[in-house]
């Protein structure tokens, strides 16, 4: 099964502005970008009705607190287990 493709808000934006430059051809913007004719209708819809607030994002504050903790949990292993292995690779060679 494949994953599912994430795309940012900005990536979404210009692909709406690219629409607008063709005269509203959606299916050929789509194809130029290997994207799904639906999906890049949907997001011009979307632009359309919500005007300044499409594209919100996924998840709530809260889960976006969780993976910024996470990630940040991930980064500070990631260098107590280098500082590790310094230190003994300095305390082997240093006998």
């Amino acid at each position: 099964m494949e994953q599912r493709r994430k795309y940012t808000q900005e990536f979404k934006q210009e692909a709406i502005q690219l629409t607008k430059q063709a005269g509203g051809k959606i299916t050929q913007v789509a194809r130029d970008l290997g994207l799904n004719a639906a999906m890049l209708g949907r997001w011009c819809r979307e632009a359309h009705q919500r005007a300044g607030k499409a594209f919100p994002g996924s998840g709530t504050p809260h889960d976006q607190e969780v993976a910024r903790l996470k990630r940040e949990l991930a980064l500070v292993t990631r260098e107590r287990d280098f500082l590790k292995e310094a230190a003994a690779f300095f305390a082997k060679t240093s006998r």
